[in-house]
C-alpha cells in the first residue's frame, strides 16, 4: 500500500500586542444644537493587551483577541486643562463606561477576510466586541504588515455607542452632547512569541 503525502500545516506566528509601542484612541465628537460652545474629545486608551496570529503569505488562518481596561481611558486633547481632564476621567468611569461594573473592554475575531497587497495584508477582520456589558458582531478594516519580528496593524472604525448602551453627558443643560457615532483609530504593533 503506497503512502500518501501529507499536506504540510501552514506556520501559525503568534503576536503578542505591545501596548508601550502601541496607540490605540477614540474619538468622540461634539454634538446639540450649541455644538459651537463644546469640543470633540481623543481619548487614549492606556492599559490594552492582546494577541495576533497570523499566517504569512497566506492570510488565513488568522485571529485577534484583545482586551482593553475601561479604566485606563483619558482624554487627551490640550483643549483641556488637567482639572477639567480629570474631571472627564471621573466621568467616562462612573457614568460612561461604569468601570467598576463593567472592568474590560474586549474583542475576539470570529473570521478575517482580506488579500495581500504590495506586501501588505488589506484586511477585514469581524468579530464580537463586548462594551459596557454588550456584546455586538462588528467589523474593522486594518492594513497589517510584518516588519522583522513585528507585526503593525494600522486602521480606523466606527460604532454608534448608544447599541452598547453606553450613556454620554452633556453641557449646558443639554445643549451641547457627544454625538453617538464614535470614531476608533489604531496602530498595533505585535512581537512575535511563537
Amino acid at each position: 500500500m503506497a503512502k500518501t503525502a501529507s499536506q504540510p500545516s501552514p506556520l501559525l506566528i503568534r503576536y503578542e500586542i505591545d501596548p508601550g509601542r502601541s496607540t490605540f484612541m477614540v474619538h468622540a465628537f461634539r454634538g446639540g444644537l450649541a455644538w459651537f460652545k463644546g469640543h470633540d474629545h481623543f481619548i487614549a486608551a492606556r492599559d490594552f493587551n492582546g494577541v495576533a496570529e497570523l499566517t504569512p503569505n497566506a492570510l488565513s488562518p488568522a485571529s485577534l483577541q484583545m482586551t482593553v481596561k475601561a479604566a485606563s481611558l483619558e482624554e487627551t486633547s490640550d483643549v483641556f486643562t488637567p482639572q477639567q481632564k480629570g474631571i472627564i476621567k471621573k466621568e467616562l468611569e462612573e457614568i460612561v463606561l461604569e468601570t467598576a461594573k463593567y472592568p474590560d473592554i474586549t474583542f475576539r475575531s470570529t473570521d478575517v477576510k482580506g488579500g495581500l497587497k504590495n506586501g501588505q495584508f488589506d484586511v477585514k477582520i469581524g468579530g464580537d466586541m463586548t462594551l459596557h456589558g454588550v456584546t455586538r458582531h462588528i467589523e474593522i478594516p486594518a492594513t497589517v504588515s510584518l516588519e522583522g519580528d513585528s507585526l503593525r496593524a494600522k486602521g480606523e472604525f466606527s460604532l454608534d455607542r448608544s447599541k452598547f448602551n453606553v450613556k454620554a453627558t452633556s453641557a449646558f443643560h443639554g445643549w451641547v452632547r457627544i454625538k453617538d457615532r464614535l470614531k476608533f483609530t489604531f496602530d498595533i504593533i505585535g512581537r512575535n512569541v511563537s
